[in-house]
């Protein structure tokens, strides 16, 4: 009897299943009925629990916090800052919400997400979650590279070698963002190599390198597609190295945006023509596939689904 292959799970909450379950509870859809309309329990109940149980977990509340503001309907953070607006929780949520949406509505709203994050960072003095969504809204409203060093530094001072931040400023720094690629493969590199050992900023080297694929093809896509020179340099071996010894091969327990990473470097692994990496790569992916990087090759999810099953005989089950 065939079986029927699982699906793939693709989604922003990645594998993180009480994130996952506040996200179905709260989902936009049930706007249309009234959220929370005839019961006495605050809208914003759920999403405070989870917040509060993910404690100093700064890593993993850096995960939660962007993923809630962007998929949760708008009522719930307004409710949560209007209800409670002392709560440190609340603040942080809607300085990530105010952050998203403020550039696109003008100078006056920018300035109010502005302050919200430093309100928010003044709530939470010990937390670098504030300082990422500043970080962001500076990124957005296009801010000089100098401007938003000093704002990461704040985040990193706060938690050293903290996996989003130093991701959120490969972003600025990429030629895609507001910076250039030898600084970008510069820091990756540095920070690489300087960072503990088992951290997962061993892979961002190969979190640039996809940055520079990225790059390359916005800028010459009939060049770039079906290219992969730029894995087989010899600098990109020693990138996809050093986060296979640096990161995948260690004890490290998993972090929040684990699935993330492991995407990246099976894609690096892929495009480099490493199959025999690849696979032990794939079988801790499982099911979870991530669009980005995949959605620079065409049809992602076939490309995705080929390489997982041949490189783990997952079809031929």
């Amino acid at each position: 009897m065939l079986r029927r292959r699982p699906s793939l799970l693709i989604r922003p909450e990645l594998d993180d299943d009480l994130l996952h379950s506040t996200l179905l509870e709260l989902r936009p859809a049930r706007q249309l009925h009234g959220l929370g309309a005839g019961s006495t329990r605050p809208v914003w109940e759920s999403v405070a629990h989870l917040l509060r149980a993910t404690g100093r977990d700064w890593d993993r509340r850096a995960h939660r916090v962007p993923v809630l503001a962007r998929n949760l309907p708008a009522v719930v953070s307004q409710r949560w800052a209007a209800d409670r607006p002392g709560d440190g929780d609340a603040l942080v949520l809607r300085a990530f919400v105010e952050a998203r949406r403020a550039p696109a509505e003008g100078h006056t709203a920018v300035r109010t997400a502005e302050r919200t994050c430093l309100r928010a960072a003044e709530a939470c003095p010990d937390d670098p979650t504030p300082w990422l969504a500043l970080l962001s809204l500076m990124h957005s409203c296009a801010v000089p590279v100098t401007d938003a060093v000093p704002v990461w530094t704040e985040a990193v001072r706060r938690a050293p070698w903290h996996r989003t931040a130093y991701h959120r400023l490969l972003e600025y720094l990429s030629p895609r963002g507001h910076g250039t690629l030898p600084d970008m493969m510069d820091f990756a590199w540095q920070a690489a190599v300087r960072a503990p050992h088992g951290s997962p900023l061993a892979l961002l080297p190969v979190a640039a390198r996809v940055e520079l694929t990225a790059h390359r093809q916005r800028e010459s896509p009939l060049e770039a597609l079906g290219s992969s020179g730029n894995w087989n340099e010899p600098r990109a071996v020693q990138e996809i190295e050093l986060a296979l010894k640096g990161w995948f091969h260690t004890a490290a327990a998993a972090h929040a945006e684990a699935v993330t990473d492991l995407n990246f470097l099976a894609f690096a692994l892929t495009r480099a023509h490493l199959p025999d990496e690849a696979g032990p790569v794939f079988r801790r992916i499982g099911r979870h596939m991530t669009r980005h990087p995949w959605d620079l090759l065409p049809d992602p999810e076939r490309t995705f689904t080929y390489w997982r099953d041949s490189l783990t005989g997952h079809g031929r089950r």
